[in-house]
């Protein structure tokens, strides 16, 4: 066959067919898909290039071999050996081929045939994701099962897993095994043969209702062995195709005296009710609940026990004013710290105290508890005197302070006469302290800002005007 022939067969028995000559040299390239020729780095610069320049360092071995076997004696070479071999990628990737070197003619060239494994490639590639996303989530599995089996055997409260078609003890821990000490290995047994008779058609009825609600809470049931009932909670656990019933053992909470207390807290009640200062407990309404003696004591009540039942707004400050504001602080921030106000006794006589309150929730509803402190040894502050003796306050700050300890009308006189007071300042300081200048500015009379200079106590911090 001629050259032509014998180069088209060849082309087309490969995917690439490389000729070589007996130094390892190509002579000539045939590709047979112009797509993979693109995917190769340089290829029209092979002709002329030794074939290991071609490959990857990696390769370089694994051509080399080739060759040497293709020039061996060919009848003890009948068959050419298959080697992987790397080749330089035009985007940088390498190019996978798999060659097959084999001797032709007397002169010792050698024909390489090359078969594209780029498919081949992807799929190991995809193999080699799939194998190590499986590991991953293998190890993840068993961290989980690790946590679990952690939290299973260390939980302090007995638990059981139970088989759902045979409903025997698949596992046990520790706790579940010294609560059943004197019956022996719980793993395998029957979970009926744990509970009394009269009790297993109570743990019939709640298994068969783990199957279908999911899950069961705080069924009592009587224990084989126990002398007082527990209280069983389920839940369902999915393995495969079957179920598993994950089993709480919980002993019966025991009925707690309400009155009934720890030592600590006993001898806390013993100080808050012998207090020098007033303690009272009092309901969302307002209502007190209970009260020490020394409250007792500051509202002139023979008792503690006469002012239970009682609203506290009775003796707190002005009615309807104080409560109501210091509740509504309690509601919004759960506490509120030395509110000054006054306290009313059974004979109407007012001393100064001062508030410190606490918002807790008692059986779903809030109850407030004041803690009431006499300050009239203090002296009364200024701005809780009465009006009739109540200095005129210095600026409009201090009407914010009034908000909430007396009425809005004499709020609304204080202001006025706050407004008034700074008015005939600044006329005094604009006119140098002339007052008739100052009363002409004012659009009063020389006499009637006389009296107002009196009233606000300015007739010594101004000078008479010459005029």
């Amino acid at each position: 066959m001629s050259p032509d022939i014998v180069g088209m067969m060849i082309a087309t028995m490969a995917d690439i067919a490389l000729i070589v000559d007996r130094k390892g040299v190509i002579r000539d390239i045939a590709v047979q898909n112009a797509g993979l020729a693109r995917e190769f780095a340089e290829i029209s610069d092979w002709v002329g290039q030794r074939w290991a320049d071609t490959v990857t360092v990696e390769s370089r071995d694994k051509v080399a071999a080739m060759l040497r076997a293709a020039g061996d004696d060919q009848a003890a070479q009948p068959l050419a050996s298959d080697r992987h071999v790397n080749c330089p990628g035009r985007d940088g990737r390498d190019v996978p081929v798999l060659f097959s070197a084999l001797a032709i003619g007397e002169k010792g060239s050698v024909v390489a045939f090359g078969r594209d494994l780029r498919t081949i490639a992807v799929l190991q590639q995809r193999l080699i994701d799939v194998q190590q996303s499986l590991e991953r989530d293998y190890s993840r599995l068993r961290h989980v099962e690790t946590r679990y089996r952690i939290l299973f055997q260390k939980s302090s409260e007995p638990m059981l897993v139970v088989d759902g078609a045979t409903q025997r003890v698949v596992e046990a821990n520790p706790a579940a095994q010294r609560m059943f000490h004197g019956q022996g290995k719980l793993v395998g047994r029957p979970v009926a043969d744990l509970v009394e008779p009269g009790s297993r058609a109570a743990l019939d009825q709640m298994l068969g209702g783990v199957s279908r609600a999911g899950r069961a809470d705080d069924t009592p049931i009587r224990l084989l062995g126990q002398a007082e009932p527990a209280h069983l909670s389920a839940f369902v656990i999915r393995q495969g195709g079957g179920l598993h019933f994950l089993i709480r053992l919980a002993p019966a909470p025991r009925a707690v005296r309400q009155d009934v207390l720890a030592d600590s807290r006993a001898d806390l009640l013993k100080l808050i009710d012998n207090a020098p200062d007033g303690f009272v407990v009092a309901g969302h309404d307002g209502r007190v609940i209970a009260a020490n003696a020394a409250f007792a004591e500051m509202v002139q009540a023979a008792s503690a026990e006469q002012v239970v039942g009682h609203s506290l707004e009775q003796w707190l400050g002005r009615p309807g004013v104080d409560l109501p504001v210091v509740t509504a602080n309690l509601r919004q921030n759960g506490s509120v710290r030395l509110y000054p106000t006054t306290l009313r006794d059974e004979f109407g006589t007012e001393i100064e105290v001062e508030i410190s309150a606490v918002s807790v929730t008692s059986g779903g509803k809030p109850c407030y508890g004041f803690a009431i402190r006499n300050v009239a040894g203090r002296g009364t502050p200024e701005l809780m005197r009465p009006s009739a003796t109540r200095a005129v306050p210095r600026s409009l700050e201090q009407i914010g302070e009034l908000i909430g300890r007396v009425s809005l009308k004499d709020i609304v006189r204080e202001a006025t006469d706050v407004i008034e007071r700074l008015s005939i300042e600044a006329a005094l300081d604009i006119t140098g302290d002339n007052r008739a200048s100052a009363a002409e500015m004012l659009g009063l009379s020389r006499q009637s800002l006389y009296v107002k200079l009196r009233r606000y106590g300015m007739m010594d911090a101004a000078p008479a005007s010459p005029g």
